[in-house]
């Protein structure tokens, strides 16, 4: 028997062996579909258009509080990365070390408590001391002003002062010119990309910040997990093959990176990617984007205990809570 289903992602190089057909899920007749934004995506799922889905773990996670939860999360990470890279400050705003962050006007992406806001207030309270109601926040586009996003539940705990970007301001002018003085962002703000020296990032070398990071942690920070309906979660074997399919996919792609070593990545358009290649293998291993439950859990349960921390979950939830029981032991 074949299930027909509607499935979301973005077109990551990880998920395109789906796509294009070169990887099937057994026993599903899919209809892949994308958007021009992750968030369309996102508020797709949402509002009942997919079956299954890539969603942000956060707006997932405020799906769990709602009555009747829709969702339960397959332990596949189509998109994941590291986050000190993601926060920007004005020259002049005094902002030196994450300690400066306290009193500051701050800017964050999208909604209180995006992915990437979770993990850098999480990880600036934990290593910093800088907890979040110690600042105030500005929520809105960084390049484009956008609206608030009604579709999703938007918790701001007590004492957290947060409103959203005025009507047509985007977070990287108000950055630019100094109304907010930081700004956490999965988008880099364009004026610094145009010559502008007013804005720096507060991590300059971040990448040797990140690689600290994971060798101390081990976290390669989840952004999105792959969301299914509830009334698909007891349908074991159906589960079983789509989490097949996406690590085969991601498989393919590591595979080819693998293989094109051998001729130093002579395909790839990046000069000196071989480099690049060789240090991360070093550091992160033969499975530098693993999915299954087994390899992420420290950073999901570590993302977890943030969120609720946060204000943003209504208790504290373990991996269990989130994933469909088919796939625990993965």
């Amino acid at each position: 028997m074949t299930t027909k289903l509607k499935i979301a992602t973005n077109t990551y190089e990880h998920v395109e062996a789906l796509f294009d057909g070169r990887v099937a899920i057994d026993g599903v007749d899919a209809g892949f579909e994308t958007a021009p934004l992750v968030s369309d995506i996102f508020r797709g799922m949402v509002q009942g258009r997919y079956d299954v889905a890539e969603l942000g773990l956060t707006y997932f996670l405020r799906t769990l509080d709602t009555e009747d939860a829709p969702f339960l999360a397959l332990p596949i990470f189509p998109a994941r990365h590291f986050r000190h890279s993601a926060v920007f400050v004005h020259k002049d705003a005094g902002i030196e070390r994450p300690q400066d962050l306290a009193g500051k006007t701050i800017g964050e992406f999208a909604l209180y408590g995006n992915d990437a806001g979770v993990w850098l207030k999480g990880t600036f309270a934990e290593e910093y001391g800088v907890t979040p109601e110690q600042s105030r926040w500005v929520i809105g586009g960084t390049n484009h002003a956008i609206p608030a996003f009604d579709w999703i539940p938007l918790p701001v705990p007590a004492g957290v002062d947060v409103r959203h970007a005025p009507d047509g301001e985007s977070l990287g002018a108000m950055l630019e010119t100094g109304e907010i003085d930081a700004l956490l962002s999965i988008d880099v703000p364009r004026s610094p990309r145009n010559g502008s020296t007013r804005i720096a990032r507060l991590f300059p070398d971040y990448e040797t910040v990140e690689r600290d990071y994971y060798r101390r942690t081990g976290i390669f920070p989840q952004m999105h997990v792959v969301a299914v309906r509830k009334e698909l979660a007891d349908r074991t074997e159906l589960l079983r093959s789509l989490y097949r399919a996406f690590v085969e996919a991601k498989n393919l792609t590591q595979d080819k990176y693998r293989r094109a070593a051998e001729k130093q990545h002579m395909t790839v358009v990046t000069p000196w990617f071989s480099a690049l290649f060789e240090q991360n293998r070093e550091l992160m291993g033969e499975d530098w984007w693993p999915y299954g439950l087994a390899a992420n859990r420290t950073a999901i349960d570590t993302f977890l205990r943030y969120h609720h921390q946060q204000g943003l979950s209504a208790r504290r939830l373990t991996s269990e809570d989130i994933f469909v029981p088919a796939l625990l032991d993965t």
